[in-house]
């Protein structure tokens, strides 16, 4: 069974195209609702307990600095991708490493992947 995910607006639609193929539940901002603020993102993928999927470096600071609740995960691509089609392959490869993004946020970067724990999610208290 695939992931639970909130792909933010700014996720290429091959990227959110190839999830979909390997069996993720991708819900794409792009499509849902174009322009709604991150703060907003973050609330709904929490209350539909998706993780967010993202290009945006401010989910960083909404997860850590403010505290906003991200309990489902942030994955943060930071990725030098030729094409979206490379992007695309850099979320289906870094989706079929792992399935558990509870409390973490994580940085998918050129060769490797950081996971860094969420202060104050409710698993790690």
């Amino acid at each position: 069974m695939g992931a639970r995910l909130l792909a933010d607006e700014n996720v290429p639609g091959p990227a959110v195209t190839a999830l979909r193929e390997y069996g993720h539940d991708v819900v794409w901002m792009h499509e849902e609702a174009l322009g709604t603020p991150d703060p907003e993102v973050l609330a709904r993928a929490q209350l539909e307990r998706r993780v967010v999927v993202t290009f945006d470096k401010d989910f960083g600071e909404l997860a850590f600095r403010l505290g906003a609740a991200a309990a489902f995960g942030v994955v943060l691509f930071r990725i030098s991708a030729e094409s979206p089609e490379s992007v695309a392959r850099a979320a289906v490869g870094a989706f079929a490493e792992r399935t558990d993004w509870s409390g973490t946020f994580v940085v998918v970067e050129d060769g490797r992947i950081r996971i860094r724990s969420i202060p104050n999610h409710p698993a790690r208290d």
